[in-house]
């Protein structure tokens, strides 16, 4: 008996919900019913599933009823409106948007980090930031051998990160560059195209974003380290698809590099890329459209006896944000924590 469940994905037709509809597809979860959700202007669309063409429906106080796993990627302010009803009506919502991330009550999970938080759900688990996501990838199995002291992260951010427009934007602005035009703007507020700009999210007092600040809290919840020291800059970047960071962690004691190599190579969701040779490391280029996040350069810090150095590159719309909300879903599914609506024979 394989159980199979009757799905919504909220906010269909973003570069993340079309990317979570062709991972449902691939990674072949087991859906029953799949409807389509999001705003009065993307009604009438459709979009193919399993050869099928599913019709993009208006979100609306009904569309939840029989619902059993909804995947929310349409932005905070909607993600508060809609996932308490999907919840009232019997859905598990697993939320990509920052709605609920630091919600004591509500789990903010890595799959490869926090498994066992899912127990703990109450009706909504949050999906963290896509750079929270790459990064925790990376250095979580490095800190379960050795706990980190402080982290010092700067992230290199795609256009993806602020959707499929964003990308469309850059596209067009480097082809008005290169025929002598000045570039507009209408996602970013400064060109991006030949450019690059400290993340334009909202500053703190102390002159943080919201976005180094995601960082920030997020792994501390993640991790279980409400005291880890982390410290952020965040800069959006002319690349299409994948972001790219480099991080610096200290350690209690000396970490050798050798082993820091080790331990990730076998790490899961983890692949290791150095060719020292030939100065090969990860490159947003060749992350774009994996699943793995893409790790090396690890180095000793020379400023530091017990610091490592390390450059990643992942996927923001697939690991950093799609791939991960499906992790969710298949390990609610492992641990018998989704509510089946049919079962199937093989």
């Amino acid at each position: 008996m394989v159980d199979s469940y009757r799905v919504a994905i909220l906010g269909a037709t973003g570069a993340v919900g079309t990317e979570l509809l062709d991972l449902l597809e691939q990674r072949r979860f087991p859906v029953s019913d799949l409807k389509l959700l999001a705003s009065p202007r993307s009604a009438g669309q459709r979009l193919q599933f399993k050869g099928e063409s599913i019709p993009v429906e208006v979100v609306d106080d009904r569309s939840f009823a029989g619902v059993d796993l909804v995947l929310a990627s349409a932005g905070a302010s909607t993600s508060r409106v809609w996932a308490p009803k999907a919840v009232e009506a019997g859905a598990v919502v697993v939320d990509n948007s920052s709605a609920f991330r630091m919600d004591p009550a509500i789990p903010l999970i890595v799959p490869e980090v926090n498994p066992e938080a899912a127990a703990t759900h109450q009706g909504i688990i949050a999906n963290p930031n896509c750079t929270t996501i790459l990064m925790a990838v990376a250095v979580f199995p490095l800190h379960q051998v050795q706990p980190i002291k402080r982290i010092v992260a700067a992230t290199y951010q795609s256009a993806s990160g602020a959707g499929a427009r964003a990308m469309e934007e850059v596209k067009i602005q480097s082809q008005a560059i290169l025929q002598g035009q000045s570039p507009q703007t209408e996602i970013f507020p400064y060109p991006l195209a030949f450019n690059l700009f400290p993340h334009n999210s909202k500053l703190n007092e102390q002159g943080y974003c919201e976005e180094e600040m995601k960082i920030v809290n997020e792994t501390r919840k993640i991790f279980g380290a409400p005291d880890l020291r982390v410290t952020a800059t965040c800069v959006r970047v002319p690349v299409l698809r994948a972001h790219s960071e480099a991080i610096n962690l200290e350690f209690e004691r000396p970490f050798s590099v050798e082993q820091a190599r080790q331990i990730l190579s076998q790490a899961p969701g983890v692949k290791l890329v150095e060719d020292w040779s030939a100065n090969y490391f990860p490159m947003p280029i060749e992350a774009s459209g994996k699943d793995e996040v893409l790790v090396g350069r690890i180095r000793q810090d020379i400023s530091h006896p017990a610091a490592l150095d390390l450059w990643l590159c992942g996927d923001q719309i697939r690991k950093g944000a799609a791939l991960n909300a499906i992790q969710i879903a298949e390990l609610l599914v492992q641990k018998d924590l989704l509510k089946p609506a049919i079962a199937l024979t093989r």
